[in-house]
């Protein structure tokens, strides 16, 4: 069970990784004063990476709980 919660934090790691991504190109948006229309374009790219890190993450941790209750 030991693969198994090694797989899942590294799972969690990589979807906090996409997280973190969006929130950094998020606040990029922002600070560079895009308003209106060009915000909404850049965010709109960024919701399908937003979802996609949030479910990896899930699944790594849902690995890890799974991992300790096995072994």
């Amino acid at each position: 069970m030991t693969i198994l919660v090694g797989a899942g934090v590294l799972l969690t790691l990589t979807g906090l990784g996409g997280l973190v991504y969006c929130i950094v190109v998020a606040a990029g948006a922002k600070r560079a004063g895009l308003t209106g229309e060009a915000m909404e374009a850049r965010l709109r790219k960024l919701v399908p990476l937003n979802l996609a890190a949030l479910g990896v993450s899930t699944i790594g941790l849902m690995a890890v709980v799974l991992g300790l209750f096995l072994g």
